[in-house]
């Protein structure tokens, strides 16, 4: 039966019996600031470990370092804005919340479309470095990774079955040993650092070329991309809102802590791996870190041992952490009525089991048939970028539209932060095209056709009881009256 209520404009609604919600309702009250930043730091720790090298490749290091410091302040001041809107909407939607109040819900879809591309593809490459790790350590005698992904998602998508509270403590536990690998890393390869060896690219032909430069400017431009994997996933914090106790405190503290954190690491990593065993050995590396010690003391080492076993840590808590977001993204879209209601069932402890189950299993199929992670991290990249220009737009347009919406965090510097970040979000967007066309157009071919599935389909079934829904018929309501 559709509602006729006078926010049903464009979409059509209908009616759900009385235990819809309640058969799709989350454990409340889970998570304080301290877990919040723990998980935005265990989202992004592996890009620490596995996949910025790449930018070497496309950038040199003085690329990388530009590409790095842009994408840096795009992360910054979006942020900002992100901790923000979650203060002011705490719902699990998260990005594809703030973006149906402020564009609507062909742009909120779409902004949820582009998170979960992100969430789903991300893991998949995490697990292809994972493999990576294990076949180089020599465990288990493996020459195919695949059994390496597929435990992967086994193990740690049961562990989130379990419930939230103790998926929380568990990365948050794992994230803690994976900072400590960071920080021997960085520490017992100090020594040995040279500058001379960041500029060990030599120049190319390219305009602009350089030693700092040696793929010239648009060697910067394809940096962008993995400059990103230093951050990437930051934002996945808000979707954590239904299960945070405070979440007008708790996720704007979380969520900036753990930006904070991971400016940090990034800097330390950036500078000490190129510098310590040059940038053109660690360039193309599937495992940087390990691969940079052993070239820069001669051999295999103790350190290249420990930062090799540890070093799965992080690529272990970023992936944990990314089906934790994958899973609250398509719960929430889910519950709208955007994707089908059945996505979007929680079980006995109150967790998201087919919004678990049903990316994990296209991700491991992803892993196991691709077996490319640096495809794999464009395609991520480009569904990320995409979602940054659509929720970064979201916070100016609420911002001019709702200037009296209560909001109990305010960004600094208010539309201006947000608008740095959008312009380079969408310099983002563009770069991808110029480091992988083909995995660009494959994200946008996803979307297209997700929105495609919503025009026709879905936004004649939408649910009005659904949280992101209710934020949006109150906000039309007091715009009618006034």
């Amino acid at each position: 039966m559709n509602d006729d209520r006078p926010h049903s404009r464009n979409v059509g609604y209908q009616r759900v019996d009385a235990g819809y919600l309640d058969r799709r309702r989350l454990r409340r009250g889970a998570a304080g600031w301290v877990l919040l930043a723990g998980l935005g730091v265990s989202s992004v720790i592996s890009g620490d470990f596995a996949g910025w090298n790449f930018g070497l490749a496309h950038g040199g290091w003085g690329g990388l370092l530009v590409a790095t410091a842009l994408m840096a302040t795009m992360y910054t001041c979006m942020v900002f804005g992100l901790a923000e809107l979650a203060s002011a909407m705490p719902v699990a939607g998260a990005g594809y919340g703030f973006a149906r109040r402020a564009l609507g819900p062909l742009g909120g879809f779409a902004t949820g479309t582009a998170i979960l591309v992100e969430y789903t593809i991300a893991p998949a490459a995490i697990a292809v470095f994972i493999g990576g790790y294990v076949e180089a350590l020599g465990l288990f005698g493996l020459t195919n990774s695949w059994p390496v992904y597929l435990a992967c998602y086994a193990i740690f998508v049961g562990v989130h079955l379990r419930g939230v509270g103790e998926a929380l403590r568990l990365v948050f536990a794992v994230t803690a040993v994976a900072v400590v690998a960071l920080v021997v890393f960085v520490v017992g390869m100090a020594p040995r650092f040279d500058p001379g060896r960041l500029f060990d690219i030599p120049p190319t032909d390219a305009a602009g070329a350089s030693p700092f430069l040696p793929f010239g400017v648009t060697g910067v431009f394809a940096a962008l991309v993995y400059g990103i994997w230093f951050f990437l996933a930051v934002e996945s914090v808000p979707l954590a809102a239904e299960e945070t106790r405070d979440p007008g405190r708790d996720l704007p503290r979380g969520i900036v802590a753990a930006t904070v954190v991971l400016l940090g690491l990034a800097a330390l990593i950036l500078v000490v791996a190129p510098g310590a065993a040059g940038s053109a050995a660690i360039a193309r590396s599937d495992n940087p870190l390990p691969h940079a010690v052993v070239v820069a003391s001669g051999g295999v080492t103790p350190l290249s041992q420990f930062v090799n076993h540890v070093g799965l840590a992080g690529l272990v808590a970023s992936f944990f952490s990314i089906i934790y977001a994958y899973s609250r993204q398509l719960f929430a879209l889910s519950r709208a009525g955007y994707l089908p209601r059945w996505l979007s069932l929680t079980g006995r402890r109150r967790t998201p089991y087919t919004a678990l189950l049903v990316p994990g299993t296209v991700g491991f199929l992803l892993a196991a048939c691709v077996g490319d992670g640096e495809r794999l991290i464009n395609v991520a990249v480009f569904g990320a970028t995409l979602s940054y220009v659509l929720m970064t737009l979201s916070h100016i347009v609420l911002r001019v539209r709702e200037p009296d919406l209560p909001r109990p965090y305010r960004t600094p510097g208010g539309i201006v932060t947000t608008g740095v970040a959008l312009v380079l979000a969408v310099a983002a967007v563009i770069a991808t095209f110029l480091v992988d066309p083909t995995a660009a157009l494959v994200t946008a071919g996803i979307v297209v056709v997700a929105l495609a599935y919503f025009w026709f389909h879905s936004r004649h079934r939408l649910v009005a009881d659904a949280p992101e829904e209710e934020f949006a018929a109150v906000a039309r309501a007091e715009r009618d009256l006034a």
